[in-house]
């Protein structure tokens, strides 16, 4: 039997309206499927005037004894009893989805301007910036399919000489490790690593995929376009593949469900518990466990029939 760890997940609730939650963060105990709401978005305390309008939790750190959320533009610091202590703003920083710590250091996706952030959260100051970005001319050919490479540029994220807003590449997934950062987005077609002033291509991916990190020997990633969790080897060919699970459509809350803003087994929020255990977040909010490469799940936690509400972020819970 494998021992199932406890995680955090947070949640994004798709059209949604005034008054309403805009998702929230739960701890999930895997082994005894118990769920505790630590987080109402819509009740946290929070004044939004002057903040982004765009709501919900996305990405997850755990640094130290501190709790570390992003929000669209926003990042959010709080204890382990949820006790919002901090934040850090930068203009820089539009639709973040996800972060990831490395030595002490914070990076962050924002996908409104092509770039990846990194916060110091020792200072609480944004330190660096990097902007992929495949705009004009260019910028057509690579959505087509040329095999081009954005490109790379650094900034200053604490001036007015960084990067215009755009959203030519979709950024939304960031990995650092020892060996280099790490980046894609939904069209990107490339897990990407920054190598000092140049951009390398480390695997080939397929369009539509989240949270890709590189993972034995490969990538492992939500590919959101077929519902599953897949791991690519290098040269983009699939090795191992986890559906997502899908309910039946008269178990679901169908309350104003566009379309193109909510379905079933959209896979976002992903996370390993060690080398042999794959965890997936999926809508409606549900978190699943896999073993690697055996398809059935070891265990499956859902939160919501709500089938706007998406889970987002996903990180092993150590306290």
């Amino acid at each position: 039997m494998v021992k199932l760890p406890k995680v955090l997940a947070t949640s994004v609730v798709r059209s949604t309206h005034q008054g309403e939650s805009h998702g929230g963060a739960y701890l999930v105990d895997l082994a005894s499927a118990r769920v505790d709401q630590v987080l109402d978005w819509n009740t946290s305390g929070i004044s939004w005037e002057g903040r982004g309008a765009d709501r919900g939790l996305r990405g997850i750190a755990i640094h130290n004894e501190y709790v570390v959320l992003a929000a669209s533009d926003e990042v959010f610091i709080y204890d382990g009893a949820f006790e919002l202590r901090d934040s850090v703003r930068n203009r820089y920083l539009k639709h973040c989805h996800e972060i990831h710590l490395h030595e002490g250091s914070l990076y962050l996706t924002s996908t409104g301007f092509d770039s990846v952030l990194r916060l110091d959260l020792d200072s609480g100051r944004v330190e660096e910036g990097w902007t992929v970005r495949a705009e004009g001319w260019f910028g057509k050919l690579y959505r087509k399919g040329a095999l081009l490479r954005p490109r790379l540029e650094a900034f200053d994220p604490n001036t007015d000489g960084g990067p215009v807003p755009g959203d030519t590449t979709h950024i939304n997934s960031v990995w650092v490790d020892e060996t280099g950062c790490y980046l894609s987005g939904t069209g990107t077609r490339h897990l990407f690593r920054i190598e000092g002033s140049n951009l390398e291509r480390y695997a080939a991916l397929p369009t539509g995929t989240h949270n890709a990190r590189p993972f034995r020997e490969g990538v492992l990633c939500n590919h959101t376009r077929s519902d599953a969790v897949c791991h690519f080897d290098k040269r983009g060919r699939i090795s191992a593949a986890w559906p997502l699970p899908v309910f039946a459509e008269d178990r679901l809350e169908q309350a104003d469900r566009p379309a193109d803003h909510a379905r079933q087994a959209f896979g976002r929020g992903l996370t390993t518990w060690g080398e042999d255990v794959v965890i997936g977040g999926s809508s409606p909010a549900t978190i699943t466990a896999y073993r690697w490469r055996e398809a059935a799940p070891l265990q499956m936690v859902n939160i919501t029939m709500d089938v706007r509400n998406a889970i987002h972020g996903l990180e092993i819970w150590p306290f």
